[in-house]
């Protein structure tokens, strides 16, 4: 957030025009010069003022206050357009990365290529072909990623692997899976001991053939991106 609050505030303090860039931030924002003015404790003339160039360009310390002023106005009205640019700012490769493969391949031979145990839905890893996989900071995701990320999470093609790494259980990284409208082909958890019970449940349920791993994730995408 205050990354972006800087990025505003220079680009106002850089301007040529420095009030019509206040007034198209405010706009962005959706906010009125009253809301504006008693948020600010100054009169609504003198935004009007700022914004028709009528006054000299603001100095730093008004920009600041302009700045502070609209994302406060904004989460009192629920952060949307705060979160918005947030979003914009942050790389999916910050949750996640993803990689598609030349040819497919079987479950049974990704497992291999992972050193991976099969835990569920054995029956499936014979016939069924994945073409890409990826791989996945479990904790970011979970707690971080914004929502609109998630269908990127597919690549070109669902018939794809999803690797866990950070997990303690799998329950969380399943449970997201549970609910989500598309899934993937199979899952690995990686590094992990026992998995949670109703991990393997859904995975179960959900016919998504369930993988833990200890192999160096190093070498799993070593592995992984020769196919």
């Amino acid at each position: 957030m205050e990354k972006i609050k800087l990025n505003i505030a220079g680009e106002i303090s850089l301007s040529d025009n420095a009030g019509q860039t206040m007034k198209k931030w405010r706009e962005i924002f959706g906010i009125s010069q009253v809301e504006l003015a008693k948020h600010m404790h100054i009169s609504v003339s003198t935004i009007s003022d700022y914004e028709a160039n009528r006054r000299k360009s603001p100095g730093t310390a008004v920009v600041k206050r302009f700045v502070n002023a609209i994302f406060e106005l904004d989460m009192s009205k629920g952060g949307q357009i705060g979160q918005k640019l947030i979003e914009g700012e942050k790389s999916s490769e910050d949750y996640f990365t993803v990689h598609e493969f030349a040819r497919g391949i079987s479950i049974r031979e990704f497992a291999k290529l992972v050193d991976g145990r099969i835990l569920t839905n054995e029956d499936m890893v014979e016939g069924k072909q994945i073409y890409g996989y990826t791989l996945i900071d479990s904790l970011k995701v979970i707690l971080e990623m914004p929502f609109s990320y998630f269908p990127k999470m597919y690549g070109n093609i669902t018939e794809r692997a999803f690797i866990f790494t950070g997990v303690s259980s799998g329950r969380s990284p399943m449970v997201v899976i549970r609910v989500s409208a598309s899934k993937p082909s199979v899952v690995v958890l990686h590094g992990i001991g026992e998995v949670d019970k109703l991990a393997l449940k859904i995975s179960e349920r959900e016919r998504i053939p369930l993988i833990i791993t200890a192999l160096d994730i190093k070498k799993i995408k070593e592995n992984l991106e020769k196919i």
